[in-house]
C-alpha cells in the first residue's frame, strides 16, 4: 500500500468515517474514468481542483462534481484573491499527493476547501484516495466535515 493510500485510510479511519476504498483495475485521472469503475453517475465524482491563490501562494481546494467545471472568476472571488494554476510541485508540497490522485482527505499541510453544493444531492459520493488507482466513497456530509470546506457555487 503507497504512502499516500496509508494516509488516506488512517485520516478516514481517525475520523471514525466508514468509506470504502477501492482498487480499479485502470487508472481514474478523470471523473468519467473513476465514474465507470464506481457504477454511479459522473457528478457522485468528487473532483479535486486546487488552484493557486496570487497573492498567498497557497494551494486552494474545489471539491466539483464530476460533470462541473470551476468558474475561474467566482473561485476567485470566494477564495478573496486572484487564482492560477497550481503546478505539480506546490500541489505535492501542500497535500502530498501527485496529480491524477489528489484527495480530499489526509493532506500534509491544511488547505481552504470550498465545496460544490451539487455533490450534497447524493447520498454517497467517491474521491480519489491519494493514487491514480484508488477510490473511496463517502456521505456528502462527511466530505463536508472531513474538509471543512464550504457549500458555495463556484462553477459555471
Amino acid at each position: 500500500m503507497s504512502k499516500s493510500l496509508k494516509r488516506v485510510a488512517k485520516a478516514l479511519e481517525d475520523a471514525g468515517v466508514l468509506a470504502e476504498i477501492i482498487e480499479t483495475g485502470d487508472q481514474t485521472r478523470t471523473a468519467a474514468q473513476a465514474a465507470e469503475q464506481a457504477g454511479c453517475h459522473v457528478d457522485q465524482i468528487a473532483k479535486s481542483i486546487i488552484f493557486r491563490g496570487e497573492i498567498s501562494n497557497e494551494a486552494v481546494l474545489f471539491l466539483t462534481a464530476g460533470g462541473n467545471q470551476v468558474d475561474s472568476a467566482k473561485a476567485s472571488s470566494l477564495a478573496g484573491e486572484p487564482l492560477g494554476k497550481a503546478d505539480a510541485a506546490l500541489i505535492r508540497a501542500q497535500t502530498g499527493f501527485a496529480i491524477g490522485g489528489v484527495s480530499p482527505v489526509g493532506h500534509l499541510n491544511p488547505i481552504r476547501a470550498f465545496i460544490d453544493p451539487r455533490l450534497t444531492e447524493f447520498s454517497v459520493v467517491w474521491a480519489a484516495a491519494g493514487t491514480p488507482r484508488h477510490i473511496f466513497s463517502l456521505s456528502p456530509d462527511d466530505l463536508i466535515a472531513l474538509t471543512a470546506g464550504a457549500l458555495a457555487e463556484f462553477t459555471t
